[in-house]
């Protein structure tokens, strides 16, 4: 399959779960098919980014080893992506990698995952934090952060103040996850 006929095929989908399934597996069994997914997902003014970005979100979930060969592409633009329905997802796959990195099991993403990576992703989660995003990033973003925050000091103490600055004007959702990271941060 081209780039222009995955692009064809991602264009006409729908967001319902069984067609990001169906699609996330069949970029899981093609793997030729992976660097052509991350290709559109970054053609990041063009609303086939954010199905492409649903996808690889999703082939990730089930698969985190899909986004691996391609990390350093991956993570070199995720700054730029910036229509609400592609960023959400690509919060995700940064929680997803950051998550696995710091779990206790053992993960092939911590012999992958380097400082710069970890850098990109730091960055691109505070703009997140910062700018007018939904909730969903917002909260990937700051369970990346503070797990990140773990290892790199400067995190927390301006996660902390993000949180506090932001936590009245922003929805429901975000107060309650905002409450439990500042209860975690405080207490450590």
């Amino acid at each position: 399959m081209t780039t222009e006929q995955l692009y064809e095929k991602l264009s006409v989908m729908s967001a319902l779960r069984v067609n990001r399934q169906s699609n996330a597996e069949l970029i899981i069994n093609n793997p030729l098919l992976i660097p052509k997914v991350i290709d559109i997902v970054f053609m990041v003014d063009d609303p086939t980014s954010c199905r492409a970005a649903w996808v690889l979100e999703f082939a990730c979930g089930i698969n985190l080893k899909v986004i691996y060969p391609y990390i350093d592409v991956f993570l070199d633009h995720i700054h730029k992506v910036h229509l609400d329905s592609a960023v959400r997802p690509i919060a995700k796959i940064c929680e997803l990698l950051i998550a696995s990195y710091y779990s206790k099991k053992e993960h092939a993403v911590k012999s992958i995952l380097n400082s710069e990576h970890k850098e990109k992703i730091v960055a691109s989660c505070f703009d997140w934090m910062i700018n007018d995003e939904k909730i969903a990033p917002k909260a990937y973003a700051m369970n990346s952060l503070y797990l990140l925050g773990k290892e790199i000091k400067w995190i927390h103490p301006e996660l902390i103040t993000i949180l506090e600055r932001d936590y009245q004007s922003q929805s429901k959702g975000y107060q309650a996850r905002a409450r439990q990271l500042l209860k975690l941060m405080k207490k450590s």
